[in-house]
Order: structure tokens, then sequence, then C-alpha cells
């Protein structure tokens, strides 16, 4: 998409701590208008705040400087899950496959996802392993001749010999474009689906909550609705969004959500049911009542932010214009919080980022042909965390 930088911060800006500053603003929603019900309604819990989303302990973690290959050769990745067996997944956006690498390093196919239409930023996007099925499920977000969606197909094999079936559709109709198609799927500590969908270039949709356009989307696994949604009968969970495309969980409960924005600011925001985050009436923060202010934002030249990854209450996130990883340290699952960038450069565009065990696992994004490809690009790194030298508030 077409990005660039204008103008200066127009937020307040607060000095946090030693390692950064953070921005501490944070808006208010008034209650929304109700979609009429159309899909099976499913009963379902709701998150609670001992929730969370790894065992890390929540206390600030940074990347160390030691980084280590996984992978390399890759075309196009788009997502990483690491498999309890030992084996990583990756997709890869232009041709639909799924990488496989096993335990020992070796890459190998594991499948292609039928119906896979590449265009500008669609394809293969974000996969997601449901764990608690047997056998268990990979999903997977694609983009096809006629729109985006989710889909689950059974996974089979142990290490060396993973393969996908046959697909079956969780979720269809999410508008599709050559921009903005969001594309990152993730299970919440609840149980729950939720889908980031961007507004397909057509910025109407992320107001219109009949659209499934410009929303982050809650479903069951199976693709239904939950009863506790925000909207009766709909699977929108948030909306007013751009393009997002990253999502996690805290320690401490809370969601959070890196977005792109257009030609001034990118987000980090705070998630919560039935909010408005103001696209396209605001971009970064606005301070209008109406709608939900991020807890930070990022000139786009700095950030361009795609995948995100938390390690009890730090945040990682990815960005793929500013190419460099942003650690992020919250107030107790709320703002005001800290920034540090890591890996400024290093590496190129970054799209993805997971925590595995004690490590960070980081995509890079270079063969997607925004990039400037680097030997053996594309890669998949990792970088193992340590404890983050003291934070403390400001008095």
């Amino acid at each position: 998409m077409s990005r660039g930088h204008r103008g200066v911060r127009t937020a307040a800006v607060i000095l946090v701590g030693v390692l950064a500053a953070a921005i501490t603003l944070t808006g208010c929603t008034q209650p929304s208008p109700k979609p009429t019900a159309t899909r099976t309604v499913t009963p379902t819990p709701r998150p609670t705040p001992s929730s969370t989303s790894t065992a890390v302990p929540a206390i600030p973690w940074q990347p160390s400087g030691h980084t280590t290959t996984l992978a390399s050769g890759l075309d196009a990745p788009w997502s990483i899950v690491p498999l309890a067996s030992g084996s990583t997944l990756i997709s890869q956006r232009d041709d639909g496959t799924i990488i496989e690498r096993m335990p020992q390093g070796e890459l190998r196919t594991a499948g292609t996802v039928p119906g896979v239409e590449h265009d500008g930023e669609g394809g293969l996007l974000g996969l997601a392993v449901q764990k608690v099925s047997a056998p268990p499920f990979l999903y997977a977000y694609e983009t096809t001749d006629d729109d985006n969606r989710v889909v689950k197909l059974p996974l089979t094999g142990v290490p060396g010999s993973y393969a996908i079936g046959a697909p079956v559709n969780v979720i269809t109709g999410i508008p599709k474009a050559s921009n903005h198609d969001g594309g990152r799927i993730a299970f919440g500590p609840d149980g729950m689906l939720y889908v980031t969908a961007g507004d397909a270039s057509n910025g109407s949709n992320a107001q219109d909550l009949t659209s499934l356009g410009g929303k982050i989307l809650r479903l069951t696994p199976d693709g239904g609705v939950p009863a506790d949604n925000p909207f009766p009968g709909s699977p929108v969970w948030s909306y007013g969004h751009r393009n997002p495309q990253g999502i996690g969980w805290d320690a401490y409960g809370t969601m959070w959500a890196s977005e792109f924005g257009q030609n001034t600011w990118d987000e980090l925001n705070i998630i919560t049911a039935g909010s408005n985050y103001g696209w396209p009436n605001v971009e970064g923060i606005g301070k209008d009542p109406k709608y939900k202010d991020p807890v930070y934002q990022w000139p786009t030249d700095e950030a361009s932010p795609s995948g995100l990854a938390i390690a009890g209450d730090t945040i990682f996130m990815a960005g793929l214009g500013g190419e460099r990883l942003w650690t992020i340290w919250p107030t107790a699952g709320h703002a005001p919080v800290t920034v540090k960038a890591f890996f400024d450069g290093d590496f190129g565009r970054l799209r993805d980022v997971v925590v595995h065990g004690n490590d960070l696992w980081m995509l890079t994004n270079n063969t997607d042909g925004r990039g400037s490809p680097r030997d053996g690009d594309d890669k998949l790194l990792k970088i193992p965390l340590v404890p983050a030298q003291s934070l403390s508030q400001p008095g």
C-alpha cells in the first residue's frame, strides 16, 4: 500500500522509565447500533483476567543481541505456528503452500491450501492450530477468487510427514482487495477464534456493522457466533479498523492489536468488545469520545506493523516498513506503555513474531515484492529473551 510520513507527532509524550517514551492516551466509546442477527448463536465463556496466552512470567522482557537462523530461502512467508512435536508450520503467501520446518531444521512442503489466489497483499496469510481437538486442525486465512475466508484443515502425521486434509469453511465473505486484507488469526484464552479483517481499501466497510471488513471477528472454532459477542448474532468483536494484522493476550487477559495506519499514524490498541476504533474518521489519537484511541502511535515510516506476540505482559511487534522490532512494556495490562526499537534495519522487513519457550521467533519478509532481498532471504530467526533492565514510573 502507499505509505508516507507526513507532519510531526501531535500527541502528548511522557517519558516513562529509562528505555523509551510512551504515549498515554486512551479513549472511551459510546454504545453502537446492533446489527440484525444472521448467524447461529453458541454459548461460550468470556476471557477472565487470570487467562494467559503463555507460561512466561509477567516481568519485563527484551530480545537478546544473539540471533540464530532456523530456516532460510522462504518465499514471501507470512505466519509461523510452532507445534508441540517440535515441527513448525510456515505459510507462504503467494503460492499458498504450508512449509514444515522439522525439529532438526530441514524444510519440506506439507501441502498447498486449495483455492488461494494471490493478489497484491492477499494470498495465504495467517495460520493457527487448534490443539484441543483430535486430530488437530490447522486454521488458515486465505484470499480466494471471491473473498477472504478462514478454513480449517485436518492436520495429520508426525514430524517429517505432516499433511493437510480437505478444507472446511469456518467463515466466508470477508471483503478482499489487493490491499488491506488483514489476515491474522489466533485462538484466545477463552478458546474462541479471533480474526483480523482489513477494510479491503474501502474505509466505509470499517464503520458498517453489516460488513465483515475493517473488523476484528470472534467465532467458535466451528464458525458459530458466541452468545456473548457484543452484537447479537454477529461475529463482530470490534470495528472501525483499517488493516489490523497482529493480535495477542497478555498475562492480565488484556487483548492487544497492531494496526496499519494510512499516511500518518500506525497504532497499538487495547481491544474491548463492541468498541469503535474510528477508522476512517480518525487515524491515530483523535480524542473524539465516539471512538477508542490507541494507547500508542508511530509515524508510518517507523512501524507499518504486522505480527504481534506477547511474553507474559511484554509485547513484541514486527515492523515492515520500519524494519525493526518494537518491544512494548505495558503497565499491568494497560497504558501507559514504554517502547523501544530493536534490530533497526538489521534484517529488513519483519512480518511475524511468536514466543516459543524462552525465545522469540521472528519472520523476515523481504521477498514479498516490497523489500530488498538479502542473502538467504526470507528467514526464520530465533532470539533468546532476557529480562529487561529495570523500568520505573516517573515521579
